[in-house]
């Protein structure tokens, strides 16, 4: 099960970090797109939208307004899952995906994980 972070940062103080490497921790795989280049724990951060193949979740660190360039991207890497962490929330892209057959959950992916509910 690979886990697409967009939104990630190398600053140890940012949740997408601290989700990378719990994701990591809890033994999935972890790709990652972010404004800046660097590496989080062996994971490159690319600042290209790659076509990455068998994302199952799309976990999202980018607000409402930064989402709008990542809907088409999103969309075409057909996850099973998006999880909107708390201040991502997006009604449009919500509606986007699930007509697209995406489940979409509005949660917190370090809390998931501690939860087993990842």
């Amino acid at each position: 099960m690979v886990t697409l972070v967009i939104g990630a940062s190398t600053n140890p103080r940012r949740f997408s970090n601290m989700a990378i490497i719990k994701l990591l921790d809890y033994g999935h795989s972890v790709t990652a797109i972010g404004s800046a280049k660097g590496s989080v724990k062996n994971v490159e951060i690319d600042t290209e939208k790659k076509p990455f193949e068998n994302i199952h979740t799309i976990t999202l660190y980018v607000n409402p307004e930064r989402q709008k360039e990542y809907y088409e991207y999103i969309l075409a890497l057909q996850p099973k899952r998006i999880v909107f962490n708390p201040g991502t929330e997006n009604q449009e892209l919500f509606k986007l995906a699930k007509d697209a057959g995406i489940q979409v959950v509005f949660d917190c992916t370090l809390v998931m994980l501690m939860n087993g509910r990842y």
